[in-house]
């Protein structure tokens, strides 16, 4: 969906994003998912954002992920604890497509619904990468996005005060 779509259902992306993030090792408050949907909002104004959302049948929300392609002007490359290339961080608004959110409720994961939900938004992408921020202390999350090819590039801390992620990119190409 388009980020007019994606607006439209905020509630879902909200209730999936507050129950998984919740939990430890992210601990986050209220607050913390306030934020996230402030910055959600002015994510979905965006004309290239994409998202998906998995919800069964009863049209319960299940899952969900979002993105897009990074700009030129991205801070995204800034906050690693130590430099890459040039080359590895120049952005055109087409080259790299950022993985912001990708959780699945507890009740549906290993059941390949965050693959699915993955290879939905890239779909279509023209895309050359998609870059992700993972938690180091979230081992299943960094398995996963290495079993779908990913790989680290870096470290970083991508706000003040945030523990340390790995930076994975993914050759879509």
């Amino acid at each position: 969906m388009d980020g007019m779509a994606a607006a439209r259902v905020e509630a879902a992306f909200r209730l999936i994003y507050a129950e998984v993030f919740a939990d430890p090792p992210y601990n986050e408050t209220a607050d913390d998912v306030a934020a996230t949907f402030r910055r959600f909002r002015s994510q979905t104004r965006k004309p290239t954002f994409r998202a998906t959302l998995a919800h069964t049948e009863d049209d319960e929300p299940v899952g969900m992920a979002y993105g897009y392609p990074l700009g030129p002007g991205t801070g995204w490359w800034d906050q690693l604890t130590e430099p890459v290339t040039d080359d590895m961080r120049r952005e055109d608004g087409r080259r790299t497509f950022g993985l912001m959110e990708l959780a699945v409720r507890g009740p549906w994961r290993r059941q390949g619904i965050a693959r699915r939900l993955h290879e939905a938004l890239l779909e279509g992408t023209d895309a050359e990468r998609a870059l992700l921020n993972v938690r180091q202390d979230c081992k299943a999350a960094s398995a996963a996005y290495q079993a779908w090819g990913y790989r680290k590039v870096g470290e970083a801390r991508p706000w003040e005060g945030a523990v340390l992620h790995d930076v994975m990119l993914l050759d879509l190409r």
